[in-house]
């Protein structure tokens, strides 16, 4: 059975560029520029990312989105490929858990799942394609 990796912690934001200036202020290393953009993620010391969605960027594959206190964070796990992101994604859905998004191939490359843990936050499962 593939152990899927952590690798990413998710936000999603209302405002981009205030979003990014309050981490900036925590000392994270986020261009200007970033704060124009839809997603923008960056590399954590130890090898976690932390990335940031605007509102749209998750409508865009997920219409019914709507943010509220306690669905704009997720977590993301890395698997090897997209045939474990199906199995990993079916596994938890046929354990009982809830499956948000059925495993997909995403516009952004990669085979992607969203399945929730028991407190309904996001669990992201994805591989490259």
């Amino acid at each position: 059975m593939p152990t899927p990796r952590f690798d990413l912690i998710g936000i999603v934001v209302a405002d981009m560029a205030r979003s990014l200036a309050f981490y900036r202020r925590l000392g994270l290393d986020l261009p200007a520029a970033a704060d124009d953009e839809p997603h923008v993620e960056v590399t954590l010391p130890g090898g976690i990312r932390l990335a940031w969605d605007a509102v749209s960027t998750v409508q865009s594959f997920d219409p019914d989105f709507e943010p509220r206190p306690g669905n704009t964070i997720s977590l993301a796990f890395l698997l090897d490929s997209p045939t474990e992101v199906d199995a990993t994604y079916t596994r938890l859905v046929d354990a009982g858990y809830t499956g948000h998004r059925a495993p997909w191939d995403a516009f952004w490359g990669q085979r992607y799942a969203v399945v929730h843990d028991p407190d309904g936050h996001g669990v992201d499962l994805f591989a490259p394609l």
